[in-house]
C-alpha cells in the first residue's frame, strides 16, 4: 500500500479510513467530488507524483482543490505550504483529517463532507482457467524467470519470498541486542551484523563466481595479468567461510570492477595488432547464414491504357523472377511464336515500388532506364497476396544487397496461444510459418526468417528452459538458424519467450522485465501480464501478453484488469515513469488471451460462423465495443479480423465448439469468441505494417487455436554524427511559438509542461501557464505563450538524427505536480525554417483527458541537412487512387499517436511523363515528388467518440446545472434548423457525398427537441446521453459537435484539396503544409454556425455526423467559447471566396480526429464554384478525382467494378474508351453507354 509511513505506526491508523480511496486516479477523485456536488466535499488519495505521499482533495465551488500531504524524515505528515509558513506535523492521516475538520485552517473551505470509497466485495468468482478447472492451477516452481534459460544464459533463480526484509528484521528483532550488548563490553566488531550481511550476500557471491568464470578465459586471452587474479579468487572462495567470507567478496567485486573496465579496451589493442600481423586472415567466429532463398516467379498482366491497346495488341502476359540472393529481377514477355523478350534489372535500378489503394492487386514499378530518367511499368498480379509477396521479396533483396550498415526495418512474428495447462504437440510449425485461416503469407514467402519471434502463452504448464528450447528447435528446423533467446519472463503459467535472429543479438540492450497480478484481490497470479522492452539500435520496443478475467459478463473487471495492468507494469525507461506504458516505447505490442466475448445468441453466433460471416459478430465483440468507448486500447491499433473464434473449441478437433460445462453453481456458458488478439501501439509517422494475423487450424490440444501476426516495423540506428563539420557550425534547436491545452479537471490549478525525448540530455520543463480561462466548470483552457517555453538544444543537429526523434510531453500541476495528461509529437513534420502547427490529444493512465495544440519549429542548420531514402519509404501508394477496398471493413491497419494534419494531395509519379510503346512511362528521377508511405495517415486513426470523454462526464457524472452553466449562446433552441443553403452548384461539381459501404444511411433532416431521445441510441453517442441526461440533451448533443473556437483549423478532408486545381506547391515544403493557411468562417449574424444534429454515425449528407469524429478537445472548446476567426476555407488556387450568407460546415470540415472508417465526403455544396472550376485544364472537372465520382455523378456507379477491372481506373485516359470497351466492362444498355461516352466528349471540349 502506498504511503508507508515512519516508526511503528502506520499513517492510517489501526484500519484506513472510509474516506482514503488508495490509489484512485485524480480523474476518478474529481468525477466522484462533481457528483458529491457540495461545497466542502473531501476525499484522500495516494499521490500520483510522489511515492508514500497523499492528495487532499478538496471540492469548493465546484472546483477541485488539491492538496499534497508528504510525509517527512521522521515519518510525520504534514499539508504541503507555502514557502516561510510552518507546516503542522501528524502521526497518522486521520489525526491530520481530524484538524482540518474544524474551521479557519487554511485550506480554501473546511473539509465537511467525507466521499467514502466503494468497497466492492471480493467474491470467488472460480475465475482460474475459463472454467475449465475448479482450483487455480497451483504456481511453476520458479515464481518468475528473469533471464533467459538456456547454455548461452546463465539463469538467475528467483528471489526468496522475503529476501533480505526478512533477513534483517531477524537480526533487528534479536541479534541486534546482542551485538549491542558485546559493544558495550568493549567489543571492536559486530559477528552477529556480520553473519547477517553474509547470509544476506550469499546469492550475490554465488553469482559473482558465475560471472568471474565466465569471464576468465577472455581475460586469459586479452589481459594476462587480470587473468592470474581471477583464478586466483575463484580457487580462493572455494574454501573461504566466515568471517573473511565478506571481506572476500568485496575483493572479487573490485577485481570484477577492473576487469569489465578494462577488457574492452585490452581486447580492442589485442584485435587490431592481429588485424596488423594478418589483414588476410578469417575473422575468429563464423555466422551461420539462414537457407538460400529459391528464385520466385509471379505471372502478372501488363496494365496498358486505352491509347496503346490499338499498337500493342490486348493485355499482354508477363513474369516476374525475383532472385533475392543474386539481386536482380528479370522481366518477362511472351512475343510471337513462343519466342521471349526478356530485361533484367538489378536491386539498385529499381527506383520505387508504387501500391494502388484502389486496386487491390495492382502495382507500378519504376525503373531506371537511363541517367536522370526512369520508367514505370503497372502489372496485375493473380491476387493481393502474391502482390504483397512479391513486394517482400524486392524489399528483402534491396536490404540484402545495400550498403546499409543497419537496418532501416525488420520483421517480426508474434504469436499468442492459450494452451490449456497441457503440453503442445510435438510440432507447432503451422503456428511459427503463420499457416492457416485468416490473413496468411503466401507460400513463395512463408519460410522466410523473421527478425524477431515473441510467443505469448497463457496455461502454459512446460518449464522455461524446455518451453525455449522447444521454441528454438521448431525455428531451426524452419529456417535453419539458431535463434537466441534475449528474455523470457513467467508469472505462474503466463509465459513471454523473445527470440532473435543471430545476426541481430548485439543490436539488442536495455532489456527489461516486469509482471502483474490480476488475479483475485490482485494476489493470485492466475491472471494478470508479464512484459518485456528492449531496445533494438535505437528504436525501443515493449512486449506485453496477458491473460485477463474470463466469463462473459465481466466485462468492467477485464478493463480495470488492463488498466491496472497499464500503471503498474514496470517497462522501458526509467525516466518516463510520468507516462503509461503505451507511451514509453517507439512500438508497443499487446497480445494474450484477452477473454472478451461476443454478446449475442448461441445459436446465432453458430449460425454465422458455418456461413463465414465475422461482420456481424465483430459488431457485438465486447473488445471492440470497449475500444468503440475509448475505454481500452486507446489509440491502438488492431488488424481486421478474417478467422473464425479461437475459443472454446472443443480438445481434438477443429469442428466443434463446446460452450456449455457443468459447474456447482449450474451451467456456464462459454460462447464462441476471439479471446485471443494481437494489438499494437507506435508513435506518429513511424513504419508499421501488419503482413498477416490469423489463426492456426491444424494444432488441437487446446480448446483455444494460436494466433499469430506478422509485421514491418520501422527501425533507427545509433546515429553516428558525420565528420568534417567545423566545430563552431551551428546547432540545431527545437522552439515553440505557443502551446494551448484543454484538459479535463473541475481543479483551477496552475499548469506547466516537461519535455521528454532522447535526444535531450535531461527531461526540460516550462514555466507556468501565462493564461487560464473556463466557461465550464468541467474543463480548462491554458496557454503558454512564447516566453513561457523553453528552447530546446537536441544532442545532434543532423537532420538525419532529427526526423527519427520524438518528444514526450506531459501537463502538470503545480500544487501536486502530478500529470492531468501526455502526448508525443513527432519532429519530422516539425523541421523547416518556419514554424509548424501540431494538434493532438492526451491521455492519462489509458483515459483521453484533453487536446493540445501549438505552434513549433526544428531549425536545422543548413550544412547538416543531407538525409537518405529508407527502405519502408522505397514502396509507396498511389495517392491518386484515395478510397480504400470496396466491400471490406476498414478497421484501422496501423495504429499510434496521430496527428490531426491536412490532407496532401501529392503528384503521383505516374504523371510525370507518358507511355512509350512498350507502355512505358518515362518519368524524369523527382526523388522529392515521390509519393512516400506515410504510416501515421491520419486517416488510418481511430478518433473515437467516448462514454470516457468529458461530453459524457460533464451529461453523465456532474448534476445538470452544471450543463445549466454554459453561456446561453451555445444552446441552440428546439427549433433551429440550419443556415440558408449555398447558391446552388451545377451537377458535375457537387453531389461528392458518396459514403462507404459501412458508413452508409441516410442524412439528417432535423434535429430531436430538447428532452427528445436521438435515434442513434445504439450507437453510445447523443442519443444515450440523452435519454439519461435529463433535459439538456437534445440541445447540447448536437451543440457539442462545432468546431473547437479559435484552434488551428481541422484538417480538410482529401477531397477538399483534390477538388481544386492542382496548382503546384511552390514552398520548398509541400509535405507539411502550413495549417494556417486553410481557415474556417465566422459565425453569421444570423446565429451560431449550425452543425449536425447530433452524434450518428452513417451521416453522408452537408451536415450529417460521426459519431467517432469529434475528439474530448472539440466538446470541451465548444463548450467554452462562441467565436470562430478566419475565412472560409479555399483552394490554393481559387479566386477570392464568395461573398454571401455564412456557409455550414459538414463533419470533415470540423473533424478533430479521422474516424476509423474515412468518408470520401467533399465540402464542394459549401465553396463557391469559382473555388470549385478554378483555371484547370483537366481533361475532367477538377470535382472528381476518381472515376467512382464521375459514375455517381451520372447515377451509374454500378458500373465501377467492371471498368476498374478492366484497367479504366485513370480518369486522364478515359477519354479514349470505346463502346466495345464499355461492353466489356459490363456496360450492356445503349442508353447508359451514349451517356456515358457523351459526358467524356463534352469535358474534352471544355
Amino acid at each position: 500500500m502506498a504511503g508507508g509511513g515512519g516508526g511503528g505506526v502506520s499513517p492510517l491508523g489501526p484500519t484506513p479510513p472510509m474516506w482514503y480511496h488508495r490509489d484512485l486516479s485524480r480523474a476518478a477523485a474529481e468525477e466522484l467530488l462533481a457528483r458529491a456536488g457540495r461545497d466542502g466535499s473531501f476525499l484522500v488519495r495516494d499521490s500520483e507524483s510522489v511515492s508514500g505521499a497523499y492528495a487532499l482533495c478538496v471540492l469548493f465551488q465546484k472546483h477541485v482543490h488539491t492538496y499534497r500531504i508528504l510525509p517527512d524524515d521522521e515519518g510525520f505528515l504534514a499539508v504541503q505550504t507555502s514557502q516561510g509558513v510552518q507546516p503542522k506535523r501528524f502521526k497518522t492521516l486521520p489525526e491530520l483529517v481530524l484538524l482540518y475538520l474544524q474551521p479557519s485552517q487554511g485550506l480554501v473551505t473546511t473539509l465537511l463532507y467525507a466521499v467514502d470509497r466503494e468497497e466492492t466485495a471480493i467474491t470467488d468468482d472460480r475465475d482460474y482457467s475459463d472454467g475449465e478447472d475448479e482450483k487455480p492451477p497451483l504456481p511453476p516452481r520458479s515464481a518468475s524467470t528473469s533471464t533467459p534459460p538456456g547454455p548461452e544464459t546463465p539463469t538467475e533463480s528467483a528471489p526468496a519470498a522475503n529476501g533480505l526484509s526478512t533477513i534483517s528484521h531477524e537480526y533487528l528483532k534479536g541479534s541486534y541486542a546482542l551485538d549491542l550488548e558485546a559493544v558495550k563490553q568493549g567489543a571492536s566488531s559486530l559477528p552477529h551484523l556480520n553473519k547477517t550481511l553474509v547470509a544476506s550476500c550469499k546469492r550475490l557471491n554465488g553469482e559473482v563466481d558465475k560471472v568471474l568464470s565466465g569471464l576468465e578465459i577472455l581475460s586469459k586471452v586479452f589481459d594476462q595479468q587480470s587473468a592470474f587474479m581471477v583464478s586466483k579468487m575463484i580457487q580462493q572462495s572455494v574454501n573461504q567461510g566466515g568471517d573473511q567470507e565478506l571481506e572476500n567478496l568485496v575483493t572479487k567485486l573490485a577485481i570484477l570492477k577492473d576487469l569489465l573496465s578494462s577488457i574492452e579496451k585490452k581486447a580492442l589493442k589485442a584485435l587490431q595488432d592481429m588485424s596488423l600481423s594478418s589483414p588476410l586472415s578469417l575473422p575468429l567466429f563464423s555466422t551461420r547464414h539462414s537457407k538460400a532463398i529459391p528464385v520466385q516467379a509471379f505471372e502478372v498482366k501488363l496494365d496498358v491504357y486505352l491509347a496503346e491497346l490499338t499498337k500493342i495488341g490486348k493485355s499482354q502476359k508477363y513474369t516476374l523472377s525475383v532472385d533475392v540472393e543474386a539481386g536482380r529481377l528479370v522481366v518477362l514477355k511472351k512475343v510471337k511464336d513462343n519466342q521471349e523478350d526478356w530485361n533484367t534489372f538489378t536491386h539498385d535500378k529499381i527506383r520505387q515500388l508504387i501500391k494502388s489503394q484502389r486496386v487491390q492487386n495492382k502495382l507500378g514499378i519504376v525503373f531506371e532506364k537511363e541517367k536522370d530518367k526512369s520508367q514505370r511499368k503497372d502489372f496485375i498480379f493473380a491476387s493481393a497476396k502474391k502482390r504483397e509477396a512479391f513486394c517482400q521479396l524486392l524489399q528483402l533483396m534491396k536490404n540484402k544487397h545495400s550498403n546499409q550498415d543497419e537496418p532501416d526495418m525488420i520483421s517480426i512474428f508474434i504469436g499468442t496461444w492459450n494452451m490449456g495447462s497441457v503440453p503442445s504437440p510435438k510440432s507447432v510449425a503451422s503456428w511459427v510459418l503463420c499457416r492457416g485461416l485468416g490473413k496468411t503469407l503466401d507460400e513463395m514467402t512463408v519460410t522466410i526468417p523473421h527478425d524477431l519471434y515473441v510467443f505469448g502463452t497463457q496455461e502454459n504448464s512446460v518449464c522455461d528452459r524446455e518451453w525455449v528450447e522447444s521454441l528454438r528447435v521448431v525455428l531451426k528446423e524452419q529456417t535453419e538458424l539458431d535463434y537466441k533467446p534475449i528474455a523470457v519472463q513467467t508469472l505462474w503459467n503466463i509465459k513471454l519467450a523473445v527470440l532473435v535472429k543471430p545476426e541481430h543479438e548485439n543490436r539488442i540492450s536495455h532489456v527489461g522485465m516486469s509482471s502483474v497480478k490480476t488475479g483475485i484481490a490482485n494476489t493470485l497470479g492466475n491472471k494478470g501480464a508479464v512484459g518485456v522492452s528492449f531496445m533494438f539500435n535505437g528504436t525501443s520496443f515493449g512486449f506485453v501478453n496477458c491473460h485477463l478475467t474470463s466469463g462473459n459478463e465481466k466485462i468492467a473487471r477485464r478493463n480495470q484488469n488492463y488498466l491496472d495492468i497499464l500503471r503498474l507494469l514496470s517497462l522501458g525507461d526509467k525516466q518516463l515513469s510520468s507516462f503509461d506504458i503505451s507511451l514509453r516505447f517507439t512500438h508497443l505490442f499487446w497480445l494474450g488471451d484477452l477473454n472478451y466475448r461476443l454478446d449475442m445468441d448461441i445459436q446465432e453466433i453458430l449460425n454465422y460462423i458455418n456461413r463465414k460471416e465475422f461482420e456481424p459478430l465483430l459488431k457485438v465483440d465486447q473488445l471492440n465495443l470497449e475500444r468503440e468507448k475509448n475505454k481500452v486500447f486507446l489509440r491502438f491499433g488492431e488488424e481486421e479480423i478474417s478467422f473464425p473464434p479461437t475459443y472454446r473449441y472443443e480438445r481434438g478437433s477443429r469442428d466443434t465448439y463446446v460452450w456449455q460445462k457443468q459447474k456447482a453453481t449450474g451451467m456456464r456458458t462459454n460462447v464462441p469468441s476471439w479471446c485471443d488478439r494481437i494489438l499494437w501501439k507506435s508513435y506518429p509517422e513511424t513504419h508499421t505494417v501488419c503482413n498477416s494475423y490469423g489463426c492456426t487450424d491444424d494444432i488441437v490440444t487446446s480448446d483455444h487455436s494460436p494466433v499469430f501476426a506478422t509485421f514491418e516495423v520501422g527501425v533507427t540506428s545509433q546515429f553516428v554524427s558525420k565528420k568534417g563539420l567545423p566545430k563552431s557550425s551551428e546547432q540545431a534547436y527545437i522552439e515553440f511559438e505557443s502551446i494551448e491545452a484543454i484538459v479535463k479537471t473541475a481543479s483551477r490549478t496552475k499548469f506547466f509542461i516537461e519535455f521528454y525525448s532522447t535526444c535531450l540530455e535531461e527531461f526540460k520543463k516550462s514555466y507556468e501557464n501565462d493564461s487560464q480561462n473556463s466557461d465550464n466548470v468541467n474543463f480548462l483552457r491554458v496557454g503558454w505563450s512564447n516566453k513561457q517555453l523553453t528552447t530546446l538544444k537536441p544532442l545532434l543537429s543532423e537532420i538525419e538524427y532529427l526526423q527519427d526523434q520524438h518528444l514526450l510531453l506531459t501537463v502538470k500541476s503545480v500544487d501536486g505536480y502530478e500529470s492531468y495528461g501526455e502526448c508525443v509529437l513527432a519532429l519530422k513534420s516539425m523541421i523547416g525554417s518556419t514554424a509548424q502547427q501540431f494538434h493532438t490529444y492526451l491521455s492519462h493512465r489509458g483515459e483521453e483527458t484533453g487536446n493540445i495544440r501549438g505552434s513549433m519549429r526544428v531549425r536545422v542548420p543548413a550544412e547538416r541537412m543531407g538525409t537518405r531514402e529508407r527502405l519502408y519509404e522505397w514502396i509507396s501508394v498511389d495517392n491518386d487512387e484515395t478510397c480504400g477496398p470496396k466491400g471490406k471493413s476498414t478497421m484501422v491497419s496501423r495504429a499510434g499517436h496521430e496527428y490531426v494534419k491536412h490532407s496532401v494531395v501529392r503528384k503521383p509519379l505516374g504523371e510525370l511523363g507518358k507511355v512509350s510503346e512498350e507502355g512505358e512511362r518515362s518519368t524524369k528521377e523527382e526523388t522529392a515528388a515521390r509519393p512516400k508511405q506515410d504510416s501515421s495517415d491520419p486517416d488510418s486513426s481511430i478518433g473515437k467518440n467516448s462514454y470516457n470523454n468529458p461530453a459524457y462526464y460533464i451529461l453523465e457524472g456532474v448534476p445538470n446545472q452544471s450543463a445549466a452553466a454554459l453561456s446561453p449562446e451555445l444552446l441552440p433552441s428546439p427549433t433551429s434548423v440550419n443556415p440558408p443553403a449555398p447558391k446552388a452548384l451545377p451537377p458535375s461539381a457537387g453531389a461528392r457525398t458518396k459514403p462507404t459501404s459501412a458508413l452508409s444511411g441516410p442524412p439528417h433532416s432535423s434535429r430531436p427537441a430538447a428532452g427528445q431521445e436521438s435515434p442513434s441510441e445504439e450507437d453510445g453517442g447523443a442519443g444515450v446521453v440523452g435519454a439519461q441526461g435529463g433535459g439538456v440533451a437534445g440541445t447540447v448533443g448536437s451543440m457539442l459537435n462545432r468546431p473547437p473556437p479559435d484552434f488551428p483549423p481541422p484538417p480538410l478532408p482529401k477531397g477538399a484539396l483534390e477538388m481544386a486545381a492542382e496548382a503546384p506547391f511552390n514552398k520548398p515544403r509541400s509535405l507539411y503544409p502550413d495549417l494556417a493557411e486553410v481557415r474556417i468562417p465566422p459565425a453569421g449574424p444570423g446565429g451560431p454556425v449550425t452543425h449536425a444534429e447530433g452524434f450518428r454515425r452513417g451521416g453522408v449528407g452537408a451536415g450529417a455526423l460521426d459519431d467517432q469524429s469529434c475528439s474530448v478537445l472539440q466538446m470541451a472548446k465548444t463548450l467554452s467559447e462562441t467565436e470562430f476567426p478566419g475565412q472560409p476555407p479555399r483552394a490554393p488556387s481559387a479566386p477570392p471566396p464568395h461573398r454571401g450568407p455564412p456557409m455550414g460546415l459538414g463533419l470533415e470540415a470540423c473533424r478533430t480526429f479521422p474516424p476509423r472508417n474515412p468518408i470520401p465526403e467533399s465540402i464542394a455544396e459549401d465553396m463557391p464554384e469559382e473555388a470549385l472550376w478554378g483555371s484547370s485544364s483537366s481533361s475532367l472537372s477538377v470535382g472528381e478525382s476518381s472515376v467512382g465520382e464521375w459514375l455517381q455523378r451520372l447515377g451509374l456507379e454500378r458500373y465501377e467494378q467492371g471498368l476498374l477491372h478492366n484497367g479504366w481506373d485513370d480518369l486522364e485516359f478515359l477519354s479514349d474508351i470505346t463502346e466495345e470497351d464499355l461492353e466489356e466492362s459490363g456496360v450492356l444498355d445503349p442508353t447508359h453507354k451514349k451517356i456515358l461516352l457523351e459526358s467524356l466528349r463534352q469535358q474534352q471540349q471544355k
